[in-house]
């Protein structure tokens, strides 16, 4: 096996060729119906089903799940010249500002104003901007969050190529979703339904939650040659007293704690900066890439994720390079179905690498 020294690292060491036609457009008719790539230490790659899941499991392991749930973040409206606007809302404020990307033939100035569809009594004004991000205010007959879940729209990412539908108002969120902030999915959690999470709950499979506000920066490919020069985006996290007491209790009776999306992994690790997992919350930019010490997480399940992506980069790190890019690999072969509703991994940490 060979070792990626991680100041050597560069994104093309993070590159694969992708068919088109293996990125997956729609949910499948079942969430369990999702096929469920294994990477064992000691069996190799193993081709399964999600619904196989539990078989993977021992009585006393923790799965850690993300509990964000994804906003309507995808506003539309026109300026007072009459030209139309596309708002993608990066982060609520407060009740009556926000964060915003903004897709214009040209770029709103501060004070100009946005006349929002659906309701003729809202609108956003430019306050200012903050890098890439646009400070709106919002002012209307019904509130922020109202506007937002009457006339919003799921931001679906960029490479499903359709417009959003009833069918992802329930699909594009997991079934556990409770804490609006996110406009992505934490797509390892889609795979799970109310009847897998009961089977679990009795094979004595305990569960916890973080959160973990997935943002717009999770689709941004690496842009810098080597790794270390890359600017990671930030994100929102809350890892909550319970969670750190139940992950402290199951690495002290020696099961695993299986983190349900690179997400968890994100949020755990960042409340473990100090060495030691504590309850945390706040923004973190954490960018895990081979040479990372990982402290709060014995598994993971998760997607595939997009080439050349600071994601890929940490699912390298924690089940080795050379030994993920090979079952990338068997999984083109073997059809599977990628990124947000496609297919999932399961995952054990290469302790060693």
């Amino acid at each position: 096996m060979s070792v990626l020294q991680p100041l050597l690292l560069k994104r093309s060491h993070f590159h694969y060729q992708l068919p088109e036609d293996l990125i997956a457009q729609h949910p499948l008719a079942e969430r369990t119906d999702s096929r469920l790539l294994v990477l064992d230490p000691l069996q190799g790659i193993r081709d399964q089903h999600f619904c196989d899941l539990p078989d993977w499991l021992a009585p006393g392991d923790l799965l850690v799940f993300n509990n964000t749930r994804v906003m309507n973040a995808r506003l539309y409206g026109r300026k007072s010249t009459g030209g139309g606007v596309e708002i993608l809302v990066e982060r609520i404020l407060d009740s009556h500002s926000l964060l915003a990307h903004i897709r214009a033939s040209k770029s709103p100035r501060p004070g100009g104003r946005i006349l929002l569809d659906g309701d003729s009594g809202s609108w956003l004004e430019v306050q200012g901007r903050v890098e890439d991000l646009y400070v709106l205010v919002y002012a209307g007959s019904i509130s922020l969050d109202a506007y937002m879940e009457q006339s919003g729209h799921l931001p679906l990412p960029p490479y499903i190529s359709r417009p959003d539908s009833h069918e992802d108002a329930q699909r594009y969120q997991t079934v556990y979703a409770s804490e609006p902030g996110a406009i992505a999915a934490p797509t390892a959690g889609l795979h799970f339904d109310t009847a897998l999470l009961a089977r679990l709950q009795n094979q004595g499979i305990e569960t916890a939650e973080v959160t973990l506000h997935v943002g717009s920066g999770t689709f941004r490919p690496i842009r810098s040659e080597y790794l270390q020069d890359h600017t990671m985006h930030s994100e929102y996290g809350y890892c909550p007293e319970e969670t750190v007491a139940r992950v402290h209790a199951t690495r002290a009776r020696g099961g695993r704690v299986v983190a349900v999306g690179t997400t968890v992994v994100r949020c755990l690790e960042s409340a473990s900066r100090s060495g030691e997992l504590l309850p945390w919350s706040g923004d973190t930019s954490i960018f895990i890439y081979q040479g990372y010490r990982f402290r709060s997480v014995d598994a993971l399940i998760t997607n595939f994720h997009l080439p050349e992506s600071t994601l890929l980069a940490l699912v390298c790190a924690f089940a080795g390079h050379d030994a993920v890019m090979q079952a990338y690999a068997h999984a083109i072969a073997s059809r599977y179905r990628f990124f947000s509703y496609g297919d999932a991994m399961l995952l054990a940490h290469a302790r060693d690498e």
